[in-house]
């Protein structure tokens, strides 16, 4: 292709830099369509970096870029964006005509972008798009990854050579300058198999992704995968299309994002579509001679690539996540991951795939990733005890999971890895020469591929020992230790059960008062008084939060083989420590120096609701702050004449109330002292603890609107029979007095029946 007049590439890029800031986005992507067509690699290398910088912002975040993480589909650019960076798109096009010039450009370690920033990512933004496609590309569940457009002066684009076994890993705490080093051997390959020539591109594409979204350990991790055993070598060559708009690398503690979380389900799931893809006669390891480099690449992908990071990644989130519903993004990632069976292309019923089971053929598959299913249940135990299950969005998240591990022969599978793994050692003495492979070990996972290990004890060994070091202390899923866990949670379910019924039944109580009230104009108006507490569960039907924790109930006994006389002893067992009044019990706590400890189980009966403090104002009522029934200048004015009248006449009060005869109790009834002075719990001083006890006036219960309004309503009956506000007043005062009197003579009689009845 004979190309233009050649002009100097300054000028070139000169230009472009221009015409982007002047020119309309979609005339300037026209533009950069055309000179990657005409223009030859040697030109287009130096405006290769810019393009990149202004696509997908600037290193140091001073350029944005298109905003890919925001760029909706209802946008008039986001047609361009995608024609422009597809993979078989312009974009690409220059990316392969560089790599068939051998062009180099490297990216320092401090600069690679590993994590997202907080915002409002949604799944339907060009970047979640654009992931997708590109996964549907590079790694197709049909047919085969599309050949590359250009290759290079030798007629071909070689994959990167496997990298020495003294390069280091460059992980947490290293000083690497670059963490995805190119070493690739320019040697002719025309002999070589079309197929493994293109299939390299799809390893890189990948091994990029997990590096940039799984590359994230604690320094104590990184510690562990030094071990001999375990230490990964990284060795794979970086597309600069995959350059993501993260920001940069900060040697500070990792907290992903929702939307980090949910780019690496987006991974997760294609992945095991990916693998689930291979075909049959490809499965068994027999016809592993035959297969094409694309169908071993489906054979290993998860297990080779992904289980080793993933594993980290989610044991990081699971011990660091807020205790709040934002969890569920990480729990369904992890369910997606033990769940390859999901997507192996099937037309899925939830309802009857629940009684169908786990096909026997996944076994293999569960024993290789046992931590996933025991380690990570036990991080999620613990993470159940100390959450609201009351919440209906934590309780169906309880419920995601004992459904998940409740499917039939899931639990035997996860049981028989157990056991394997725990086989003796002596079995395995006459092996000792091969050591325990780690997912992650060697260069190109499909060059120089491993011997196939058939013993499954090996297997597991290698699986665990792979993860958690040889040191490790394997706590079974079906041991004693955590049935006693287990057994705490399913007490922990019932009594949030119990909790969410009975407010379930108040609110469903109050919304029929209230759609009864509404047609007088007297409903509530706060929305927030009725309790809302059903979710969306599996098969789009809404359930509520006891409904939720029952069907969790049912679930665990099937895990765990609790019967239904287990089950009723145990909660009988629980049920023998409390009381009908359970709920005005106080938490369980121990005596501090300065005041009442929640103890474990009191923390876990406050945050389900099943016992509380309860909150009441305990010093002086007078001083209390003034309630929104109350009208605020009353208050204060009678507060001002009823502590003149207490300081003027409080010796007579004093002297009339310690009276015993009649007038004494009349004085008393009016002038008693506050009822919270005498409770004792009040942190008030002795000095106004005495203050208080004192005999006084109080008339601030004539500043109630209640009150008002009930004054206003017997001066106005007054007045239908002609009586004016002096007699209404009078009036008003006498059948008080009365009324009090009535009462005081009363209670008098019956203390004077029960004496002489002794």
């Amino acid at each position: 292709m004979a190309g233009p007049a050649m002009q100097q590439p300054s000028f070139l890029l000169a230009n472009l830099k221009i015409d982007s800031t002047t020119k309309p986005f979609l005339q300037c992507c026209q533009e950069l369509v055309k000179i990657i067509d005409d223009y030859p690699a040697k030109e287009l290398h130096l405006i290769f970096p810019w393009l990149v910088e202004s696509v997908f912002g600037s290193l140091d975040g001073v350029i944005v870029g298109w905003n890919l993480r925001f760029l909706q589909a209802c946008s008039n650019q986001y047609n361009i964006v995608m024609d422009f960076l597809n993979p078989s798109g312009p974009m690409m096009k220059l990316v392969y005509k560089l790599q068939a010039e051998d062009y180099k450009y490297e990216i320092p370690v401090s600069f690679l972008p590993l994590h997202f920033p907080l915002s409002g990512l949604s799944l339907d933004s060009a970047y979640f798009v654009l992931v997708d496609t590109y996964l549907k590309y590079f790694l197709p569940t049909e047919g085969s990854v599309p050949p590359s457009p250009f290759t290079n002066k030798r007629g071909s684009v070689s994959p990167p050579a496997p990298r020495a076994p003294s390069v280091p890993f460059a992980g947490y705490g290293t000083h690497s300058t670059s963490l995805l080093k190119r070493h690739i051997s320019h040697q002719p390959s025309v002999t070589a198999d079309p197929a493994a020539q293109e299939i390299w591109r799809s390893e890189a594409l990948l091994q990029v992704f997990v590096e940039m979204w799984l590359h994230h350990y604690s320094l104590e991790m990184y510690q562990k995968l030094q071990s001999p055993q375990v230490k990964v070598r990284i060795n794979i060559l970086i597309c600069a299309c995959v350059h993501a708009p993260f920001f940069h690398l900060k040697h500070e503690p990792f907290t992903p994002t929702e939307e980090h979380v949910l780019v690496v389900r987006l991974l997760v799931k294609h992945l095991h579509a990916f693998s689930c893809s291979l075909k049959p006669e490809q499965v068994s390891s027999s016809a592993h001679s035959h297969t094409s480099p694309l169908e071993e690449l489906k054979r290993v992908v998860v297990h080779r690539f992904v289980q080793q990071k993933l594993y980290v990644f989610l044991q990081h989130c699971f011990g660091h996540w807020p205790l709040d519903a934002s969890f569920r993004v990480v729990l369904e990632t992890w369910l997606s991951y033990i769940q390859p069976w999901r997507y192996t292309g099937e037309k899925t019923n939830p309802q009857t795939d629940q009684n169908k089971g786990v096909p026997e053929k996944w076994s293999l598959f569960v024993q290789e990733n046992l931590l996933m299913y025991t380690k990570l249940f036990q991080g999620f135990l613990n993470r159940v005890v100390r959450t609201d299950l009351v919440n209906v969005k934590n309780a169906l998240m309880v419920f995601r999971v004992a459904k998940v591990f409740a499917q039939p022969n899931l639990s035997e599978m996860i049981q028989k890895g157990e056991q394997l793994f725990l086989e003796p050692e002596h079995v395995l003495h006459h092996r000792q020469h091969r050591c325990f492979l780690s997912p992650g070990h060697g260069g190109s996972f499909l060059s120089a591929r491993q011997p196939v290990v058939t013993d499954r004890v090996f297997r597991v060994k290698s699986h665990v020992y792979g993860l958690e070091g040889q040191d490790c202390q394997y706590k079974q899923m079906f041991g004693t230790e955590l049935r006693g866990t287990v057994l705490k949670l399913i007490q922990i379910i019932d009594q949030a059960r119990q909790t969410a019924k009975k407010i379930s039944d108040q609110s469903a109580e109050v919304a029929a008062n209230n759609s009864f009230m509404s047609w007088f104009g007297m409903g509530s108006p706060d929305l927030n008084y009725t309790f809302n507490g059903g979710e969306v569960d599996d098969t789009g039907a809404c359930v509520k939060t006891h409904e939720f924790l029952e069907r969790s109930l049912d679930y665990l006994c099937q895990i765990f083989r609790l019967n239904a006389g287990q089950l009723s002893q145990l909660m009988a067992t629980l049920g023998s420590g409390q009381d009908d009044g359970n709920s005005k019990q106080l938490p369980d706590s121990v005596q501090g120096e300065k005041g009442l400890i929640l103890t474990d189980l009191g923390r876990m009966q406050v945050i389900n609701g099943l016992r509380r403090f309860e909150i009441e104002y305990q010093g002086d009522p007078e001083l209390q702050p003034i309630r929104s029934y109350e009208n605020a200048i009353l208050v204060r004015l009678f507060f001002k004449i009823s502590s003149l009248v207490n300081e003027r006449f409080g010796g007579h009060m004093d002297a009339l109330c310690s009276r015993s005869d009649f007038l004494g109790q009349l004085g008393r009834h009016y002038l008693a002292s506050p009822e919270a002075a005498a409770d004792g719990r009040s942190p008030e001083t002795r000095v106004t603890a005495e203050r208080n006890r004192r005999p006084r006036l109080s008339l601030r219960m004539l500043a109630s609107y209640r009150t008002l309004l009930m004054l206003l309503l017997l001066y106005l009956f007054g007045a239908l029979f002609s009586s004016g506000p002096m007699s209404s007043t009078l009036l008003i005062l006498t059948g008080g007095v009365i009324k009090t009197c009535t009462s005081i003579l009363t209670s008098m009689g019956k203390e004077n029946v029960g004496f002489w009845q002794k």
